[in-house]
C-alpha cells in the first residue's frame, strides 16, 4: 500500500458523509455539534483536497455532484469501520453500566430488539436495557427514553437523528385465504378483499389510497391498534395485512402478494438526544443499534 498517498483528512471526510447524509449543512453541524462556517470550510477542504466538486447548490439545498455520488459508497465504509474502531475501544470496556431505555413500535420491539439485545450484553454484560414498545412517538427531550426507532425524520433541532436504512413494505395474506377469496393481481383488485385494520383506520385508508389502494371503512373485517396482535389476525386467515418484508420472511404461511405496483418503501431513522457525545453507554448502544438495523434491512 502507498501510505503516502493517503493525504486526507479524516474530520474532513466525516464533514462530507454527515452533510450527505442529512442533506444540508445545518443538519449536519447539528448532528456534529459543530458550526456551520466550521463544518463547510472542513468540506470545502476535502474538495481542494480531492480537486473535485462534491456538492452543488440547487435553490436553498445541497445536491451531490456525480463524483460526491461515487465517493458517498466509499466514505460510507469508512464511517462504517469508525464506527465499529469506537464500538471495540468502548465496547471491551466492563465499567460500561446504568441503563438506557429504546423506544419503538411494537413490532420492531418484538421482532428485532431482544435479538439486538442479546448481541449487546455480548458486548455489555452490566448494561440494562428497557423496550419503551409504543407505537406513539416517545419524547425524548422530555427523557421518555434514551434512544428511538422511527420512520419519521425528528423536526427537534437539539434531537440527533441517523437515517441507518430504507426499508419496504408488502400486502400479505395465508395461502388459505387466498384459496378462499381468490388472488388479487393488482393494487385497484384490493377493494375487494377484506383487511385487517387498526385503531385509526382513518389514516390508514388515507394512506392506502396513495399507494392505489382504495378501502373504506367497510374493508376492515377485524381491527388492532397493537401491530403484532393485528398481524397475527392475518396469519389467522381474517383478512390481508400490510407489513415490513423483513419481518414477514420469518412467517413462511404469509405470502406475499404481487401486485405490480411501485415498492412500498419506508425510512428508519435512529434518533437520540445530545447526551451522545457526552455519554458512553448511549453512544454505544446508539452506533450497535444502527448496524444491527443496517445489517437487518441489506
Amino acid at each position: 500500500m502507498n501510505w503516502q498517498s493517503i493525504s486526507f483528512d479524516w474530520n474532513q471526510v466525516r464533514a462530507f458523509l454527515v452533510t450527505a447524509e442529512e442533506g444540508s449543512l445545518s443538519a449536519a453541524a447539528r448532528s456534529l455539534d459543530l458550526t456551520q462556517p466550521t463544518l463547510s470550510r472542513q468540506v470545502a477542504a476535502l474538495e481542494e483536497t480531492l480537486g473535485l466538486a462534491l456538492f452543488e447548490r440547487v435553490g436553498k439545498s445541497l445536491v451531490l455532484t456525480k463524483s460526491g455520488l461515487d465517493l458517498l459508497e466509499h466514505v460510507r465504509e469508512m464511517g462504517d469501520a469508525a464506527n465499529k474502531i469506537s464500538l471495540f475501544a468502548s465496547g471491551k470496556d466492563q465499567t460500561i453500566d446504568g441503563k438506557v431505555s429504546i423506544s419503538a413500535s411494537d413490532v420492531t420491539s418484538f421482532e428485532h430488539l431482544p435479538g439486538f439485545i442479546k448481541l449487546l450484553k455480548e458486548t455489555a454484560p452490566l448494561l440494562e436495557v428497557e423496550i419503551v414498545a409504543e407505537n406513539a412517538i416517545s419524547d425524548l427531550l422530555r427523557r421518555e427514553a434514551d434512544i428511538a426507532i422511527r420512520h419519521v425524520r425528528p423536526e427537534q433541532p437539539d434531537l440527533i437523528a441517523r437515517l441507518v436504512a430504507e426499508a419496504s413494505a408488502g400486502f400479505y395474506a395465508t395461502q388459505q385465504f387466498l384459496d378462499r377469496h381468490g388472488v388479487p393481481n393488482t393494487a385497484a383488485d384490493l377493494k375487494n378483499f377484506p383487511f385487517i385494520g387498526f385503531s385509526d383506520n382513518e389514516n390508514l385508508i388515507q394512506h392506502f389510497s396513495a399507494l392505489g389502494v382504495q378501502l373504506d371503512h367497510n374493508s376492515f373485517a377485524a381491527n388492532s391498534g397493537n401491530g403484532m396482535v393485528a398481524w397475527q389476525l392475518g396469519i389467522e386467515g381474517l383478512g390481508i395485512c400490510i407489513m415490513s418484508d423483513t419481518v414477514a420472511a420469518k412467517y413462511p404461511a404469509m405470502k406475499r402478494l404481487e401486485l405490480h405496483m411501485e415498492p412500498i418503501l419506508f425510512p428508519i431513522w435512529l434518533v437520540t438526544h445530545r447526551e451522545l457525545h457526552t455519554s458512553r453507554k448511549i453512544r454505544l448502544v446508539f452506533d450497535m443499534l444502527a448496524d444491527y438495523l443496517k445489517k437487518l434491512e441489506t
